[in-house]
């Protein structure tokens, strides 16, 4: 019998991983909550059921790319969550970028239940829809084998962190190295329209230069650091301040990079 792959969260980075899986040949079962994705991807293969119980319940690995903490909370717990509806031996792989203790909470409270691998995603949209996004895994070996075999389907890059938490972390190191390096690269155009260089030429020639970075070539690529910011924004301060809330639960001051991203000219905190 094949595997099953439940999918919960099929929206702006969710839908592509969904298609990626169904062009692999991979037996999908989503839940979607608006019913213009339903249809869409349910026309491309995916089987769509109704409810978070019922996707858990087929699956043998559940993918779950939700925005906050707070949803990943909401379809967890109870008798209708993920937690308590998975089959036995099952693997929930999660994409959101959140906090460590709470998918530690959740293995504490259903010690019974799936094995959790935490998953975080380093990439856009389009990354994955060209398959060649950067998954970080973390959990025990025998959840993270099956959950690097599903992912490597919208994946270039599959990188094992170690146990369950040190994905997270890791990437939020990322996040807020990344926006640090926005504040950094938004400050360069301002400090070349000081000296009279057009934005245009000042990003295309950094992008050959030492001090380029994979910020300012996000911010080149939108347009500018008003645009980047518009398309960026929402996302980075969402992952700014998961990063300072899980260093705080953790003890450990960000210190001089919260700094660059509190101090820039980018609204990113």
């Amino acid at each position: 019998m094949s595997e099953v792959i439940g999918f919960v969260g099929a929206g702006q980075m969710g839908e592509p991983m969904v298609q990626r899986l169904v062009a692999a040949g991979k037996q999908v079962v989503l839940y979607a909550r608006r019913p213009e994705v339903r249809e869409k991807l349910g026309a491309e293969g995916a089987t769509i059921v109704d409810s978070v119980a019922e996707a858990a319940a087929r699956a043998d690995v559940l993918i779950l790319c939700l925005f906050s903490d707070v949803q990943l909370a909401e379809i967890a717990e109870g008798p209708d969550g993920f937690m308590a509806n998975m089959k036995p031996g099952g693997v929930v792989v999660s994409h959101t970028t959140g906090n460590v203790s709470t998918l530690q909470r959740l293995v504490d409270q259903y010690p019974d239940g799936p094995a959790i691998v935490d998953g975080p995603i380093s990439g856009s949209a389009k990354d994955i829809a060209n398959g060649v996004l950067t998954v970080l895994l973390g959990g025990p070996e025998t959840a993270v084998k099956p959950a690097e075999a599903v992912v490597a389907a919208y994946s270039k890059e599959v990188i094992r962190t170690g146990e369950l938490g040190t994905a997270l972390n890791l990437k939020l190191v990322n996040n807020i190295l990344f926006a640090a390096n926005a504040q950094l690269a938004a400050a360069a155009v301002e400090l070349g329209a000081k000296l009279g260089i057009e934005q245009e030429d000042l990003l295309n020639a950094l992008q050959h230069c030492s001090g380029r970075s994979y910020a300012l070539g996000a911010v080149k690529g939108t347009g500018g650091p008003e645009r980047f910011t518009k398309a960026a924004g929402p996302f980075l301060r969402k992952d700014v301040k998961a990063a300072a809330l899980a260093a705080a639960d953790s003890g450990v001051d960000v210190g001089w990079l919260k700094d660059v991203v509190d101090g820039g000219p980018l609204d990113l905190s």
